[in-house]
């Protein structure tokens, strides 16, 4: 064999894993010995990633696939990060309009940098760790076992599920659908439906084009502007919506809720006062403990009821709303328990019971007000 010749294949089994001391392709990050496998790939409209640890994707922003994968272990030595990290394969396999990643997982955790070309759809399931997609032309699946996931520039339906982390949406031209075990939910504009639930956390979604249905154990709830029906669930903590076109439903074990304008109103609270404003369409809300505000400016009533076990109850009775009262106080110890502004409409003691009914503004649907304790109050803007 010429010199030359000895040279070059020396220095090629350099670079082979396991050649030599120099090991070239195992390096120390902190407490972790990691291996990098960097590859490319031709495009397909479809992608999935299974992977043990991280993972970022960037749609619609190459020709091709261009991945980095790198896989860390601990270990005591280099020798045993060395013996580990050989078996460490990362597969990529293209089956028709799919591609498909893995990554090797069980003591080895592996994290994925991707850039993609524009994909129809893309899912993402990983054991462990935080994941990011941004930029998919169709659906997006991601489900990690814990921790964050953040999604922006979703052109079809969205669905995202993590173990316990929080999760983070920018705008999704389809539906979104999330479910964490705890953490918080943000979304900013989902042109779909949207349907969003954690187990315990507060969620905040600011504009929804479907109806909305969101859902925590506990945590504070917003829910902005939502052109359809909007079901926001409580086990303790605040509930404010905005605007809903559609009909509101409010199920709250301990907080207040807060409803600016929607189609009508059904809500029923054990601890919590309500405020609403702007509702044209019926009323039907009941609270154990907590005050009641219902200021009918912009209104358009239908038969409507408003109850409290243990509170005050206020209704703001502007002069284009014609409205038919029904008031009845259980606490009949002074006249004084339900106070009106409306001449016509005075209390006078009914058995044990106080009441004042009548026509506001020539009368009109039917509007019954219930409280068990407390004050009511009719008054005028």
């Amino acid at each position: 064999m010429r010199r030359s010749e000895l040279f070059s294949a020396l220095a090629a089994l350099c670079f082979l894993p396991g050649a030599g001391s120099a090991q070239p392709w195992l390096t120390r990050e902190g407490d972790l010995w990691v291996r990098t496998f960097n590859d490319t790939a031709s495009a397909r409209p479809r992608l999935r990633i299974n992977a043990h640890g991280p993972v970022t994707l960037n749609g619609n922003t190459s020709r091709g696939f261009a991945y980095t994968v790198k896989v860390s272990v601990k270990a005591r030595t280099r020798e045993r990060a060395r013996a580990i990290l050989e078996k460490a394969t990362v597969r990529l396999e293209q089956q028709g309009e799919w591609t498909v990643l893995t990554t090797p997982g069980g003591i080895a955790m592996s994290s994925v940098a991707m850039k993609a070309p524009r994909l129809q759809e893309a899912y993402i399931s990983t054991s462990d760790g935080a994941v990011e997609a941004y930029g998919i032309d169709g659906d997006l699946h991601i489900d990690t076992g814990a921790d964050q996931v953040k999604a922006d520039r979703v052109q079809g339906d969205c669905t995202l599920t993590t173990g316990a982390g929080e999760i983070h949406v920018g705008q999704v031209e389809g539906s979104l659908h999330c479910m964490t075990q705890a953490g918080a939910i943000t979304a900013r504009a989902v042109k779909g439906e949207a349907v969003l639930q954690t187990n315990g956390g507060d969620v905040e979604v600011l504009q929804v084009g479907g109806s909305a249905r969101v859902e925590s154990g506990g945590g504070n709830l917003h829910i902005g502007v939502v052109n359809g029906s909007v079901t926001a669930i409580n086990g303790g903590g605040t509930i404010i919506v905005d605007r809903a076109m559609g009909n509101v439903t409010t199920h709250n074990m301990a907080g207040p809720v807060r409803v600016g304008a929607a189609a009508g109103i059904r809500c029923d609270s054990a601890t919590g006062g309500v405020q609403l404003a702007n509702i044209t369409g019926p009323m039907r809300v009941s609270t154990a403990t907590g005050n009641i505000l219902a200021n009918l400016l912009g209104s358009r009533l239908a038969e409507s009821y408003l109850a409290t076990g243990n509170g005050d109850i206020t209704v703001v009775i502007p002069s284009n709303v014609s409205v038919t009262i029904s008031a009845v106080n259980e606490l009949a110890d002074s006249v004084r328990r339900i106070v009106s502004d409306f001449r016509d409409i005075q209390p006078r003691v009914y058995g044990t019971h106080l009441v004042a009914e009548g026509r506001v503004n020539g009368g009109g649907p039917l509007l019954q007000i219930s409280a068990s304790s407390g004050t009511i109050f009719l008054k005028r803007p």
